[in-house]
């Protein structure tokens, strides 16, 4: 039965400070006998000042924390899985970018946010993040990981099923939602949807959230969650602050599960008017 560490954080604009966090987090977690370790959405820079962030975002091949990340994986002996990050990419725009570095020094797999949060909130919120960034094309999934195969979905995706389907056509047993969810919605969505999110595909979700008044002025609503394939909330780290939680997943749960009701199975394709 893996054991998983979740890395709640209030991000800031400095990503020095923001990786000695990670880095502290995960010696922390190989130490109480964690596998692997997650973090949120934006983990190494959170700003939406874009003039002032611009400076830090660089192409992966060229980003100092990808590689710092990549040795501390190595060193560790953990598998983490980086919520996202902010790299260049062609055309003067930036990716939203989850990371998943192995323990053995591979190349870390990939995945570039599909769903833009472009919204504007009853209190006064708005968003505009494809003003900035390219949204991603494809469904990632990896194989052979600590908790099996693991479907890559950031934050704004949560609110889309069809990707979801898809993590279920493919049975991952397990799903990494890494957020930075507002406050608002967060209180009203969260919950509701994390966990209808892993009931729809019979899978582990695990959410790495950001919590807190961020440097940037920002707030996030917290309440890192992993919930079970029947839906069950198996750790909610709230939203007082930042933390490292453990977690122990089986495995096992998702047949059982999927045995008593076998609704990936059951799925028909319904035809469009």
């Amino acid at each position: 039965m893996p054991r998983i560490a979740v890395l709640q954080m209030c991000s800031g604009i400095d990503p020095g400070r923001n990786f000695d966090r990670i880095r502290d987090a995960a010696f922390a977690a190989r130490e109480g006998g964690a596998e692997m370790l997650f973090t949120p959405e934006m983990s190494l820079l959170l700003d939406r000042d874009r003039t002032r962030a611009a400076p830090h975002i660089v192409p992966q091949g060229e980003s100092p924390y990808a590689a710092m990340l990549g040795k501390v994986a190595q060193e560790c002996g953990l598998t983490i899985a980086l919520g996202s990050m902010a790299v260049a990419v062609p055309g003067g725009r930036s990716a939203n970018r989850s990371m998943l570095f192995p323990p053995g020094g591979e190349r870390p797999t990939t995945y570039d946010k599909i769903h833009m949060f472009d919204v504007d909130l009853a209190s006064g919120e708005s968003w505009r993040e494809s003003n900035a960034y390219e949204p991603g094309r494809a469904v990632v999934t990896v194989e052979d990981t600590p908790v099996g195969r693991l479907g890559l979905a950031v934050c704004y995706d949560l609110r889309f099923p069809a990707l979801f389907g898809a993590f279920g056509d493919r049975r991952c047993d397990t799903i990494a939602v890494p957020a930075a969810f507002t406050r608002p919605t967060g209180a009203a969505h969260w919950h509701v949807m994390l966990r209808a999110r892993a009931i729809e595909a019979q899978a582990f979700v695990i959410a790495a959230a950001q919590v807190g008044k961020h440097d940037d002025g920002r707030e996030t609503y917290g309440h890192s969650l992993v919930v079970d394939p029947w839906g069950q909330v198996l750790l909610d780290m709230g939203g007082d602050g930042p933390g490292l939680a453990f977690c122990d997943i089986d495995l096992g749960r998702v047949a059982e599960v999927r045995a008593q009701v076998p609704a990936l199975a059951n799925r028909r394709e319904i035809a469009k008017s």
